[in-house]
């Protein structure tokens, strides 16, 4: 007997020694391939083939429905509008910042356009319309085309409403009120004096009105009232004062709200243009704050119910608690109905050290903290009017204040502030 484990080349498994057969196979019997494929595999696979194909042809088909689901929701829907100019006449009245789908809104309501969505297209697809609706009452047809009504609404011509312009005071706005309603004069100022405790006013102002007639537009209807006019005046200038912190910043400067609004009403008599408010600020929160006398000529000119450019020796001598050349601080109430910028200067004055200010002529305001400086610039502006004066009459005129500051000159050795 061959010992195998002693017989190089026949143990188990040795290159050319004999394999053992596995058990359960015959003897002789040929070995499967081993890369032969299974059947029962290959049914497998060709399965989950099958399914795979099945799903995404099935959720492919969702996908693309979704999608054109989506689409078909991209498309604007259809708005409902009328033809033609309309019939019948309406009025509609468009607030003091309206947006155009407020505005959209009441020409629904009034039966003027079919839908909102219809007369908001038309109006953001109008470049000409943007930023044109003003306030006011308008007159319009029912049953009208969004493009229709849109051309009726931005033509100002067709807005019915009351504009009052800044720096207007208070007896001028009574003016207006009256004839715009087609009032008696002295009406709207009657029914102010009135009905003082309806209109809103802060209980400091003891019924003044003065300040608190914010300039813009506003909407008259066949019903609006003297009353109803103030009262939108009234509640738009205290959302004008509430905004920026004004009566936080009025504490810092040493003033109450009211103090800052009468100063805002300065500001915006005072000042030549929009750009030099926050100089003008400056020259009389820094007057304030040294106690020199303000020396304005607008509020001499308030006192005495006028507007000039010129203020004389006599005015100046004027016995009256308006007159800033005599009494030092702010005048007892404002002196104009300021508007949004003004206010703003109020608020947040530019810096700077300056104590004087004269418009020596339209456009060229000097500021200053000399006096001497300020005195070249005065003479320069009394040169200046007594030439037009008598280019215009023939003959030389005395030389006037420039603003507060000429009349200063002549009065008062501090120098003064004015226009």
């Amino acid at each position: 007997m061959t010992d195998l484990d002693l017989t190089p080349g026949l143990s188990p498994g040795h290159l050319g020694a004999p394999v053992s057969e596995p058990e359960g196979r015959p003897p002789g019997a040929p070995s499967p391939r081993p890369d032969a494929p299974d059947p029962r595999r290959r049914r497998t696979g060709l399965a989950c083939l099958l399914t795979a194909l099945s799903l995404i042809a099935v959720f492919g088909g969702i996908g693309l429905a979704g999608y054109g689901w989506v689409q078909g929701q991209r498309k604007p829907p259809v708005a409902a509008d009328y033809a033609g100019g309309g019939t019948g006449s309406v009025q509609v009245s468009v607030p003091e910042g309206a947006g155009l789908s407020q505005i959209a809104s009441a020409l629904v309501r009034n039966g003027v356009v079919a839908s909102s969505l219809a007369f908001t297209r038309a109006a953001r697809g109008s470049a000409a319309a943007a930023g044109r609706i003003q306030p006011g009452t308008y007159t319009m047809r029912q049953r009208m085309s969004a493009a229709a009504a849109l051309a009726v609404l931005i033509d100002p011509a067709n807005a019915n409403g009351l504009t009052i312009p800044e720096g207007w005071r208070g007896n001028q706005i009574f003016a207006a009120i009256d004839k715009k309603l087609g009032l008696p004069g002295g009406s709207t100022e009657q029914a102010a004096k009135e009905q003082a405790a309806e209109l809103g006013l802060p209980e400091n102002v003891a019924g003044n009105l003065e300040g608190y007639l914010f300039p813009a537009t506003y909407s008259v209807t066949e019903d609006t009232t003297a009353v109803d006019l103030l009262k939108q005046m009234v509640e738009r200038a205290g959302k004008e004062f509430a905004r920026d912190d004004a009566e936080v910043v009025a504490v810092n400067f040493g003033q109450t709200l009211y103090g800052l609004v009468t100063i805002a009403s300065m500001v915006q008599a005072e000042a030549d243009n929009v750009e030099d408010m926050g100089k003008v600020a400056r020259v009389i929160y820094n007057r304030l704050a040294r106690n020199m006398p303000l020396q304005l000529d607008s509020t001499i000119n308030y006192a005495l119910g006028r507007s000039t450019l010129t203020t004389s020796v006599t005015d100046t001598r004027l016995d009256s608690p308006y007159n800033t050349y005599k009494h030092a601080g702010l005048p007892p109430t404002p002196i104009s109905n300021p508007g949004r910028q003004a206010i703003m200067a109020a608020v947040d004055p530019a810096p700077g050290d300056w104590l004087y200010f004269v418009t020596v002529k339209p456009g060229d305001t000097r500021f200053t903290d000399s006096f001497d400086v300020q005195q070249r610039n005065v003479a320069e502006f009394n040169a200046g009017r007594a030439t037009a004066s008598a280019t215009a009459s023939g003959t030389a005129s005395p030389p006037a204040s420039a603003g507060a500051s000429a009349g200063a000159s002549q009065t008062a050795p501090s120098g003064a502030a004015g226009h």
